[in-house]
């Protein structure tokens, strides 16, 4: 099976994802400063997930150019993937109305290790299925980012229940450590037209 399929339907997924975290955004009570001010921590919250799913909706795409078929471990890997960012509305009106609270925190950063995890096994399944010579593997590299995040991630987790602002910090700091895109892929396409 090509990628067309998986690639649409997971389109689709993450922009429903995206809809459902801004439908959780309350409306002020009031038409004053004082009221938006109250809605900071879900605003904030909001912005960091939205950047979180633009990052996984962009480097999804590039897993997908040098992919040439989907096999079912791919499927379930990717759904995988999907499950895990679903989660992420929860997670971010949590951590929204509760103020960056202790639990709900942790929680945030468990969603986030959970999504890191699946898409490592998904890139995994990619180079299982294409070969021993996929571009992947060889786009990849030593991936530092991607072995990075996930003890960030654990950091952060710890941090919620002692630092509550130095987790958030981490949290934005491994999303901007992504936000670039990752042109790793994209070198190795430009690599492979030239030859």
């Amino acid at each position: 099976m090509g990628t067309n399929r998986l690639e649409a339907f997971s389109d689709g997924v993450l922009a429903i994802i995206i809809t459902v975290m801004v439908l959780e955004l309350k409306i002020p009570a009031a038409a004053d400063l004082p009221a938006l001010l109250t809605l900071v921590p879900a605003l904030l919250s909001y912005v960091l997930s939205f950047i979180y799913v633009g990052i996984y909706w962009n480097n999804h795409h590039h897993l997908f150019q040098v992919s040439t078929r989907v096999s079912g471990a791919i499927l379930w890997a990717n759904l995988h993937l999907l499950f895990w960012l679903s989660l992420l509305p929860f997670a971010t009106g949590w951590m929204g109305e509760n103020h960056f609270a202790a639990l709900p925190s942790a929680a945030y950063g468990c969603v986030l290790l959970c999504a890191a995890i699946a898409y490592w096994i998904l890139q995994k399944c990619i180079i299982a299925s294409e070969g021993p010579d996929a571009l992947l593997k060889v786009a990849l590299g030593r991936d530092w980012k991607g072995k990075l995040s996930p003890v960030l991630y654990l950091l952060a987790i710890l941090l919620s229940w002692q630092v509550r602002w130095l987790a958030q910090l981490l949290y934005a700091f491994v999303a901007l450590l992504w936000l670039i895109p990752d042109r790793r892929i994209e070198q190795v396409l430009a690599e492979r037209h030239l030859h």
